[in-house]
Formats: C-alpha cells, sequence, structure tokens
C-alpha cells in the first residue's frame, strides 16, 4: 500500500471534502471520539471568513493510496506569531492518519516543505490552526472522550512524531474536579474573606451588552497571558468571531466577572461540554440529529474551565479561589456534578498548583512537538 501514497493539495470542493472526513473512517471503531460539526469544520477552514487568515496563509494536504484518503495534514504560518515572538516558526496541524508510517512521513515532508519554501526555521505542532484552537496530540489519558475544544487521536500519532524526528516542544495539563457537587469548607472561608478584603462583585455575563461584554474579555484576556509560551493576541475579528462561536453554547451563569469599584480585573469563562451531545450526532445536523442534540444537551453533566484569567496585579489576591467558587455555586445550580480545567503548560506551577488546591488531578496530558527545518 505504501508504494503508491500520493500527497495531494487541496484545490477544490472534492479534496476539501476528503480532508475534512477522513477522520470518520480513522476513528470508526472508538467509542470516545467525538465527531465535530461538518458545518463547523467548513467554517474554520475557510479563508475567506475566518479572520484567522487575516494575519496567517495555509495549505492543506491530503495523502491518497489508489484514490482512497489515508491521511491529511495542514501546514500554518502565523504572521502575528512571528511578529510576537520574533521567531521564524510555522506549524502543521490538523493531523489525522491511519496507522501507516509512511503515509504520515509523507504528509509531514508535504508539511515541512511547503514551510521551508517560505523561509521557516522550525516546525511546530499540531496546532488546529493556532493556540487559541485545539492544539497538542493526546499524550496520557486514552480512556475517556475529550471536552470540548481538545483534542483527541490514536496512540501512534506520537510515534509517528518521534520516529519522524520531532521531538516535545511542550504538554499541556488538564485537570478533572469532580468536587463542584460540595466544595471544601476551607475555600468558602478563603473565597469570603477575598470578597470583604477587596471588596469584589462577581457578576454574570450580561447577554444585552454582549458587544461591550466581549471587548472587556477580550482585554483581560489578552493581557492575563500575555506572557505564556505561545500565546498570541486575539485580533477583535478573532476574539468576535469566537464569542459568535460561544454564544451558541454559553450560559451568562457560567461567564463571571469579578470587579472591583465597578472595573473588571478577572474573568472565568466556562463553558457546557457539548461533546456529551455531539457524540451522539456523527457531526451531521440534518432534522433528526437537531432533535437528538436538544434531547442530549439537557444531560450534559460536565463543563470546562476555558479561561481563567487575571490582571496581573490581583493574580495572587485569592480573587482566583472567589471566580471559582462562584462558577462552582452556578453549576451546581444548574445541575452540572465535574469540571476540567485546561488547558495549563506544565510548567505554569502557579496555574497547576491552584487547580490542585482547589481539587483537580491532572488526568489528561497532551504535547506539543517541534523540529527544525533545514532550507
Amino acid at each position: 500500500m505504501s508504494e503508491n501514497i500520493e500527497v495531494r493539495e487541496v484545490v477544490n470542493k472534492t479534496t476539501l471534502m476528503d480532508f475534512i472526513k477522513l477522520p470518520w473512517d480513522i476513528y470508526k471503531n472508538d467509542p470516545n471520539w467525538v465527531p465535530p460539526l461538518i458545518q463547523d469544520i467548513k467554517k474554520k477552514l475557510n479563508k475567506k471568513s475566518n479572520p484567522f487568515f487575516e494575519h496567517s496563509i495555509a495549505q492543506f494536504f491530503v495523502a491518497y493510496c489508489d484514490s482512497i484518503p489515508l491521511g491529511r495534514i495542514a501546514s500554518i504560518i502565523d504572521y502575528n506569531h512571528i511578529h510576537f515572538h520574533q521567531e521564524q516558526v510555522g506549524f502543521f496541524g490538523m493531523f489525522e492518519c491511519h496507522d501507516n508510517y509512511r503515509c504520515a512521513e509523507k504528509l509531514l515532508d508535504a508539511g515541512r516543505g511547503w514551510l521551508s519554501n517560505r523561509d521557516i526555521s522550525f516546525m511546530r505542532g499540531p496546532m488546529n490552526l493556532c493556540m487559541n484552537d485545539e492544539c497538542g496530540f493526546l499524550l496520557e489519558g486514552f480512556d475517556s472522550p475529550p471536552v470540548i475544544m481538545m483534542t483527541y487521536n490514536p496512540e501512534y500519532y506520537l510515534d509517528m512524531m518521534e520516529r519522524y524526528g520531532l521531538e516535545k516542544a511542550k504538554d499541556l495539563y488538564a485537570f478533572l474536579n469532580e468536587g463542584i457537587v460540595q466544595t471544601p469548607e476551607r475555600l468558602e472561608k478563603i473565597a469570603e474573606r477575598v470578597r470583604e478584603k477587596y471588596n469584589v462583585t462577581i457578576r454574570p455575563l450580561n447577554m444585552k451588552k454582549l458587544k461591550d461584554e466581549v471587548a472587556k474579555i477580550k482585554t483581560i484576556y489578552n493581557a492575563a497571558w500575555e506572557k505564556n509560551w505561545g500565546f498570541v493576541p486575539m485580533t477583535e475579528k478573532e476574539m468576535d468571531y469566537l464569542a459568535a462561536d460561544l454564544r451558541k453554547i454559553v450560559l451568562p451563569e457560567l461567564v463571571l466577572f469579578a470587579e472591583i469599584s465597578g472595573e473588571p480585573v478577572g474573568i472565568a469563562v466556562t463553558v457546557p461540554n457539548f461533546n456529551e451531545a455531539l457524540i451522539h450526532i456523527n457531526g451531521h445536523l440534518d432534522p433528526l440529529s437537531i432533535v437528538k442534540l436538544l434531547i442530549y444537551r439537557k444531560k450534559i453533566k460536565g463543563i470546562r474551565s476555558l479561561i481563567m484569567g487575571m490582571l496581573k496585579e490581583y493574580r495572587v489576591t485569592g480573587i482566583p479561589v472567589l471566580l471559582f467558587m462562584e462558577t462552582a455555586k452556578a453549576a451546581r445550580k444548574l445541575g452540572f456534578e465535574w469540571c476540567e480545567t485546561s488547558w495549563n503548560l506544565e510548567d505554569n506551577h502557579l496555574i497547576n498548583k491552584f487547580d490542585e488546591t482547589i481539587g483537580g488531578r491532572l488526568y489528561k496530558k497532551y504535547r506539543i512537538y517541534e523540529m527544525p527545518i533545514k532550507n
């Protein structure tokens, strides 16, 4: 089979759909895979409508054997990343491949070659399409489905990357907190002391002023994450684009602002784990699937802590504990039972310690790889 593998660029609707639908073949016998909505992937890859492509370029590739799709990869250059970090790095992402190393090798060659021809010095990934999207290969925790906006993959992808010569760049952590049903009394006391000491007000998202609320989230998010490895500030259009997607599933009670004297100093954005519903509809939104979606979304038991951000001067005040406690209280009221906080950089010791303190346990790890490109 490997002798006839041919890698082609995605150039039309046929190759685009081969690119999009390949995972359904790879994961057809995997009960933990959550099929994404096909319409969402089309939207994400649309270079005319996704604001990511206003500062980035990408090429998508599909590997075929006798016209049968075997693998795919995206090769990406984010010029905002290059300018922000002053490094000539390009990315690969959207990687999927049957258990065929020769196919993986040809895909990685194609992706690396495309970057090399554009004066890129390093290849890093996977990024789908950037670190504000899903990123990293699942490294540990294959025994359960991923939560919303987190990756999932076969274990053999890791062997493929290392055999090719890619090396670890950074690991990402996910913590599972099953204690939101009943939070520790000591944390309740800490939260109340913090509330009184700093005269903090916690309030939910105001959907009637969504544009203004998103602007506040963007300001705190970009300020809070500025020094994190790999972080690139989201543009206003990108934040609006993300907010439009999240609006479909967000619950105002789980998007909390910490304010002092009326000014926001911290945010906690938590969303229902919509993957618990998506896993039942196989990526389609036909009438029957919509009915299923409406039924299963009412049965969602998990949430994902997507963003926890504080202005620098308030990071060690204990306000994050207060935000967590208020989030947990709101989650219990809404009927949720557990929370994943993700993803965290492996060396962000402050946030990892915080997640452990509030009752989380490290249960999944993800790996980002990189390698130099020899021009």
